[in-house]
């Protein structure tokens, strides 16, 4: 368990930071997508989330600092996840009400821009929620894992007191998004099933409702 405490601390943040500029750059420059929220609360809840990960790299207070990015990370994917189910509606608003005022690249950026912030939020929420996140294992109180990694169960790992990192949810979160169904990573827990069901509805009605609709409008 030290061991796994120990990782919990030094777990590396630039995964995560990185994922979560990338995102917020990729969106600045699609053209003609449709945003819930206004630029400046975007800006606000960015550098209130990527500040305490920081600081929980290069301050000795790590304590604190983790659970302060526990906190501003579970806000962030939650309002994001709320964001994009938002934006979603809007996109299917548009479909519906006003299909010959819709255009093409419009539909696609958004759809697109829809699909990489929902697994962004998604790939954060179940860093955050597995056995209580890293806040929770770093102090040595974690609950029982959401998820059954198959690193688990290989004997290579298990010696080694093997855990999942960021880049282990990000590609969980990917692959929920994009098979609509769990791949290689099975949710133990009910809230981890229901977490994947609305990733796997959100992605599934960008895809099918907005993304083919883009297409049909393709002159």
């Amino acid at each position: 368990m030290s061991n796994v405490i120990q990782q919990g601390r030094d777990e590396r943040r630039w995964p995560p930071v990185l994922a979560i500029i990338a995102v917020f750059a990729f969106l600045e420059v699609l053209p003609h997508h449709v945003s819930a929220l206004p630029r400046w609360v975007s800006y606000g809840v960015l550098l209130a989330t990527i500040a305490p990960m920081i600081m929980v790299t290069v301050s000795t207070e790590k304590a604190v600092w983790l659970r302060i990015e526990h906190v501003a990370i579970m806000l962030l994917s939650s309002l994001y996840a709320a964001n994009t189910a938002a934006e979603l509606g809007d996109m299917i608003g548009i479909i519906t009400i006003h299909p010959p005022e819709t255009r093409a690249v419009s539909l696609l950026s958004s759809s697109f821009s829809i699909w990489i912030t929902n697994v962004l939020a998604f790939s954060l929420l179940y860093w955050q929620v597995d056995s209580g996140g890293p806040s929770r294992i770093a102090r040595g109180i974690s609950r029982r894992p959401d998820w059954l990694f198959p690193q688990s169960s290989a004997p290579e790992f298990a010696s080694a007191n093997w855990r999942p990192l960021y880049v282990d949810y990000l590609f969980l979160a990917f692959n929920t998004a994009t098979a609509f169904s769990p791949t290689d990573v099975l949710p133990l827990t009910p809230r981890a099933k229901l977490l994947m069901m609305l990733e796997s509805a959100i992605a599934l009605l960008t895809l099918v409702l907005v993304a083919a609709r883009a297409v049909n409008v393709i002159p």
